[in-house]
This record gives C-alpha cells, sequence and structure tokens, in this order.
C-alpha cells in the first residue's frame, strides 16, 4: 500500500510542508503568530582561526518573499 503523499505525486518534503501550513491556519490568532515567528529563519557567519570561533555576523537580516 503506498502512502498517500506518494500517490498524489508529492516528495515528503512537499507534504510535510502542506501538513505544516494546515495546521498553522487551524490555529488561533495568537498561537498563530508565535508559530509564525518560528517559520522564520536567519543565517549567520562566523569565520574561524586558530581553532577559535569570530565574530557573529548576520548574512542578511531579512529574505525578501518571491512575488
Amino acid at each position: 500500500m503506498a502512502f498517500a503523499w506518494r500517490a498524489a505525486n508529492f516528495s515528503y518534503l512537499q507534504y510535510s510542508q502542506i501538513c505544516a501550513k494546515a495546521v498553522r491556519s487551524a490555529l488561533k490568532q495568537e498561537q498563530r503568530l508565535v508559530a509564525q515567528k518560528r517559520e522564520e529563519q536567519g543565517l549567520k557567519f562566523a569565520k574561524w582561526a586558530n581553532g577559535k570561533q569570530g565574530e557573529l555576523t548576520a548574512v542578511a537580516a531579512e529574505v525578501p518573499k518571491s512575488a
């Protein structure tokens, strides 16, 4: 028996993203805001020299969403 997401021609990653979006949209407003904050991601960079980490620098404060 095949998984439903595989039968629908989705990868597991696509399936999990759809499920996460459905769960977030079902939340009450207050919990939805908390979940949206967890969804945000950032990238920091640190140069290592002589086995020690240098200063952390944010690569991009906010990733622009594609239109």
